[in-house]
């Protein structure tokens, strides 16, 4: 298991990298939410075969505009929903999305390399597509690994790097494209940080806005045949991770850091 260094103050500004104009509309539309967001968080569920706790208290790492919060709040049943994000005016349209969920919400900025929450406060961190734009996911994933609970469930969906150097995708939005990965390599990473799973917890979702270079028109149109898994480079991986319960010193010092 490895750590990384924590950014300086001096970099903090490149340690994200904002989404167009374009995208910024594009993560406040109804195709959005209910073709990418809730298909995202249905089959993280899946992926999770009930090991969700009763009333978690659920961290939303890149809450962006604030879609996701009714979502996670009817799947989840949050004793506690934080919605979490560096950008000030997604923010500040996430307020209206939080009101909507009819329970309580807390919208805090930051970065996700210095989450300002203390160590084992929540248990689940919800983290959807929202680790492409992140320069420094080592620490990151350090983050949210020193948040969660012994036992505690990180729910990452992810495009991969295949999908993100795609040309429609390099043409409408803007990512950091030295830190892109393979839907193996995003695994790779969540085990260097510490967190298990099992294949079972793991799918790769070949969906149709995914497939950037027709977005499967040809395959309804029967003029191609839909590659079987294997045959394709995956453009997407979802996971269900966990923090294990053993967190001694061993572990847990390496993740954990004074405040």
């Amino acid at each position: 298991m490895t750590t990384a260094a924590k950014p300086s103050a001096d970099f903090r500004a490149k340690a994200f990298v904002p989404e167009t104009r374009f995208g910024n509309w594009f993560l406040k539309t109804y195709t959005w939410r209910h073709h990418v967001l809730r298909v995202a968080i249905e089959d993280l569920l899946r992926l999770s075969h009930g090991a969700v706790p009763e009333a978690p208290v659920v961290l939303d790492a890149g809450c962006g505009h604030g879609q996701s919060l009714p979502l996670l709040a009817r799947y989840f049943s949050p004793s506690r929903l934080i919605g979490f994000d560096c950008f000030a005016p997604a923010l500040a349209d996430a307020q209206g999305h939080a009101r909507a969920t009819g329970t309580s919400v807390e919208l805090m900025p930051g970065d996700c390399s210095d989450i300002p929450m203390p160590d084992a406060s929540c248990d689940i961190v919800f983290c959807h597509q929202t680790f492409h734009h992140l320069v420094y996911q080592e620490a990151a994933l350090a983050e949210f690994y020193r948040v969660l609970r012994p036992g505690g469930l990180l729910c990452f969906a992810e495009s991969t790097e295949a999908y993100i150097r795609s040309w429609v995708i390099r043409l409408l939005f803007r990512h950091p494209m030295h830190v892109q990965r393979s839907a193996e390599g995003y695994l790779a990473m969540i085990r260097e940080a510490g967190f298990t799973f099992d294949a079972e917890n793991v799918s790769y979702p070949y969906l149709w806005w995914s497939r950037a270079r027709d977005f499967g028109l040809f395959e309804r149109m029967g003029l191609r045949r839909r590659p079987a898994f294997g045959e394709r480079e995956e453009t997407l991986v979802n996971v269900v991770a966990r923090k294990p319960l053993a967190w001694c010193a061993g572990v847990g010092e390496s993740h954990t850091r004074q405040r």
